[in-house]
């Protein structure tokens, strides 16, 4: 028995074929373009404040939460979900929702109150990097029904949405006026600490939008934009002032019943982390 391959030797053998490279993973368009506009939303809104324009801030503040709210549901429908979309999706959030509004709000009126405005604003974008940083480590243990603390697009709501009212108003900055000045660093500051906390704010994420609802459903949807458009400014800051509410009177009523008021579903066995779900 010869100990070695003829075809060895051979010349004509085919040459063995090189190892194949890992396939390179894409990245999906249709969600990430609504990521990438609610990004520009926000990034607007900064430029817009720059100018002067804080009615063309808060629009752009705006528009970012209905694309940022999109997104997430595209990637779901059209099964394009993927951990780039969600990771580019927390870096989106963090500009539109965390820096843009603190920088809006400090140009618009903090920036009159000296150290304790940039201290305001500061604390309202480092409470929105924690409440994002928290949302993605407990995204698995958390009741899908509520949100563990105000969302940040809310909190944007609310800062923004105050700067927009005012300036419908006719008043284009707070600087030089005290009590909008100080009333602006108190709701800064309510909507960043409120981000934090663990108080429960219903996500709305149970509604199936896949199922038959009855007709006055869409009557009442028809009603509710009809409302909007009668004074945009004054009808969404309303509403978000009341959903900032929301969660504590939700807290309180748990506990006045003697209620879980937990929005995590299950417990962890990270000792480390131990903090984090309570």
């Amino acid at each position: 028995m010869p100990d070695h391959d003829p075809s060895e030797f051979d010349d004509s053998a085919p040459a063995p074929e090189p190892p194949l490279r890992p396939r390179r993973k894409g990245i999906y368009i249709l969600p990430n373009l609504f990521t990438l506009a609610a990004l520009f939303g926000g990034f607007y809104g900064v430029v817009m404040a720059m100018n002067g324009r804080f009615e063309n801030a808060a629009i752009g503040i705006f528009a970012a939460m209905v694309l940022d709210s999109l997104d997430g549901r595209v990637a779901r429908l059209t099964h394009t979900q993927s951990a780039f979309g969600e990771q580019m999706d927390s870096l989106s959030d963090m500009v539109s929702f965390g820096a843009a509004p603190a920088l809006i709000v400090y140009i618009w009126a903090l920036s009159g109150l000296g150290k304790l405005g940039w201290i305001a604003a500061f604390v309202y974008c480092a409470c929105a990097a924690l409440r994002l940083a928290r949302f993605n480590t407990n995204i698995g243990v958390v009741d899908k029904r509520y949100f563990q603390g105000l969302p940040s697009p809310a909190a944007a709501a609310l800062v923004v949405g105050f700067v927009w009212v005012m300036d419908d108003a006719g008043i284009r900055g707070a600087t030089r006026i005290d009590w909008l000045a100080w009333g602006a660093f108190a709701l800064t500051l309510y909507a960043g600490l409120t981000m934090v906390t663990n108080v429960p704010f219903y996500s709305f994420k149970d509604i199936n939008l896949r199922r038959s609802v009855p007709f006055v459903v869409i009557v009442g949807i028809a009603l509710a934009i009809a409302l909007v458009t009668v004074h945009p400014p004054t009808v969404l800051f309303g509403l978000f002032c009341l959903y900032g509410v929301s969660g504590y009177a939700v807290y309180a009523w748990r506990k006045s019943k003697g209620k879980p008021v937990s929005v995590i579903a299950t417990s962890t066995d990270e000792p480390d982390e131990a903090g984090l779900h309570r």
